[in-house]
């Protein structure tokens, strides 16, 4: 299935409020460990897949990339990413994560940032990757935790007085297709286990270097309480592979 909630005027939107929409990069809340998983971006060839408003692909050009191409299916993401963007190294291009079509080894780095999770087979796009990327290239990506993605509901269960008791799983282990709630729309997320999303990179030929679930540091806490659902169960997955 490929999803284009993000053209629908009220999604849209509703998107477009979102700190992370306003602020950029580091309103993103995990974007310090995104950051940190990424490679030496000096004179690299990037892919960023599920582009969105284009903030990876500018970094990258501020590190020094020497050229970045951002894949995104939404219209309305594109046309926000080209009014950002006053960069001739930035190609935007208009596709489904699952029609990518490029040639053997032509980038050095792929990142994918809160992206995959609305992919059906992971296994497939990462093995495309891996041929996309020339020997050494890196891949980056983030999704929802498997433990916050198992249940469609993604909501904390509450006692009378509405204070959050437990975030509950279920169903771990029955990956697929969930209907989520996301900015007052419903939305098709994939459940996948760690363990899938591991063996998925493995499988491809990729080396796993980092995996990070982002627990909340000290400072991260003092900037902002709201960091303490964090401590309580993770909402992150973050991983960084290289192609030997």
């Amino acid at each position: 299935m490929k999803q284009n909630k993000y053209d629908e005027s009220g999604f849209f939107a509703n998107y477009s409020q979102m700190p992370r929409s306003i602020g950029g990069l580091d309103a993103a809340g995990e974007w310090t460990a995104f950051r940190a998983l990424l490679p030496e971006l000096k004179d690299k060839r990037v892919l960023d897949l599920g582009c969105g408003f284009g903030w990876h692909c500018r970094y990258a050009r501020e590190k020094q990339a020497r050229s970045v191409v951002g894949v995104d299916l939404s219209e309305n993401m594109l046309e926000r990413a080209r009014a950002m963007t006053n960069d001739l190294q930035i190609e935007y291009r208009r596709l489904a994560i699952e029609d990518i079509d490029f040639t053997e080894g032509e980038f050095d780095v792929v990142i994918s940032s809160l992206a995959l999770h609305y992919v059906e087979h992971f296994d497939s796009i990462c093995r495309q990757i891996y041929g996309y990327l020339a020997p050494g290239g890196t891949f980056v990506l983030s999704v929802e935790h498997p433990i916050f993605t198992a249940l469609a509901a993604q909501d904390w269960h509450y006692d009378s007085q509405g204070a959050k008791l437990h975030w509950p799983v279920d169903n771990y282990h029955l990956e697929g297709p969930r209907q989520a709630r996301f900015l007052d729309n419903d939305v098709i997320k994939y459940h996948r286990n760690v363990s899938s999303y591991v063996n998925a990179l493995i499988e491809s030929g990729f080396s796993l270097t980092k995996m990070s679930e982002l627990q909340p540091t000290d400072d991260m806490l003092a900037s902002n309480p709201a960091w303490e659902e964090e401590t309580r169960r993770p909402m992150f997955l973050l991983l960084a592979a290289v192609k030997q």
